[in-house]
């Protein structure tokens, strides 16, 4: 044990590829690092009180009120990925925990695509019911359909849905987009904008790109599904709550939509008793679309900079989800970098102290 270095919980390092990036090596320079390489348990909660920061691997614990609670130091989460959708923001800024957010990582943008297109070439070619049948023994006989000269809508032309169209041009499908508010961007001369009900009533597949929000919640419900056109493949690489489940269950069922490609789900984990389980015409996998080694290297890379970043004072305020976190009193080890219009000086909302004070040992 390092008395000299702040302490840094890695939470939820199932398959060991935080532990063994590249940039782990780094974090260990700057804290003494634990690893838990399985889910939190409760006998886990009494040793929080010991880190003075903690690092997330993207949504897999839940960091509530009562957590958040029970890790009394705690200064600095280093939040994986660009969003928290699992944290309490509200509870940690009242305890002056800084969140940092990995919304600068890049590699998501190419993982999360490139499985969204996998669900497309899966469906349209019915690989994997092929596939069943073929370790059964059997010899089928099966028609798909081309991808090319069909038409994706993409609901979300930002960070992941770009890089789709840029794939599907590769293809040779036509592209048409709707994004929430009606931001339309038109520097790209292969996407065509339409409204919403237009997309549906138009595309071959439908792939959603949105985050959740109060206005993409249930944005596909069985209104809009029903608008889809009939024999169209939906995928969706982005929120389950996007999309009424019963609604699609049911389109599914009827061949009104001929086939879906899911990652995300309302519930997570899916229900074992959930219907989307047993329908042939559904490929499911279980909220991977980040889950490539190159992703972890890069969140792991962004962890220790933000780390060495907060540990000088210098953590960009850009990059924190609750700047205001700061202004709550407390000893804190770091802080955010000063504001370049005021001059004013790193804000840490209270003294440093030494790195072995109390909850470091």
């Amino acid at each position: 044990m390092n008395l000299n270095l702040p302490r840094l919980l890695v939470l939820d390092d199932y398959e060991g590829r935080l532990a063994a990036s590249p940039a782990m090596s780094r974090l260990r320079t700057l804290a003494e690092v634990t690893v838990l390489d399985r889910p939190i348990q409760s006998s886990d909660l009494q040793d929080l009180k010991n880190f003075r920061m903690l690092m997330a691997l993207r949504e897999r614990t839940r960091l509530d009120e009562g957590f958040l609670a029970a890790c009394t130091n705690l200064e600095l989460v280093l939040q994986t990925g660009g969003h928290a959708y699992h944290l309490d923001a509200a509870a940690a800024t009242r305890r002056g925990i800084v969140v940092a957010l990995g919304r600068r990582a890049r590699k998501p943008t190419v993982a999360v695509p490139e499985l969204a297109f996998a669900f497309m070439l899966g469906l349209a070619r019915n690989v994997h019911g092929l596939t069943t049948r073929m370790s059964q023994g059997e010899w089928p006989r099966s028609m798909g359909t081309l991808l090319a000269d069909r038409t994706l809508g993409i609901l979300g032309c930002g960070r992941h849905g770009r890089p789709i169209a840029r794939i599907a041009a590769a293809f040779g499908m036509k592209i048409v987009a709707w994004d929430r508010g009606g931001a339309y961007q038109t520097d790209d001369p292969c996407i065509r904008r339409l409204p919403l009900d237009d997309l549906l009533a138009c595309s071959d597949v439908v792939s959603i790109h949105l985050r959740l929000s109060a206005e993409s919640r249930g944005l596909l419900n069985r209104e809009r599904l029903a608008k889809m056109k009939r024999g169209a493949l939906l995928i969706n690489t982005a929120r389950g709550a996007i999309v009424d489940e019963e609604a699609l269950v049911e389109a599914l069922r009827e061949n009104r939509i001929a086939g879906a490609g899911l990652d995300v789900f309302a519930s997570e984990p899916l229900s074992a008793s959930s219907p989307l389980r047993t329908l042939p015409n559904v490929l499911l996998t279980p909220h991977i679309g980040w889950q490539v080694s190159e992703v972890l290297n890069e969140f792991t890379e962004i962890a220790a900079d933000q780390l060495a970043a907060w540990l000088s004072g210098q953590l960009a305020a850009t990059e924190v989800l609750n700047p205001e976190a700061v202004d709550v009193p407390r000893e804190r080890l770091g802080g955010i970098a000063r504001s370049r219009e005021s001059g004013r000086e790193p804000k840490t909302g209270g003294a440093k102290i030494d790195a072995g004070g109390e909850g470091s040992d």
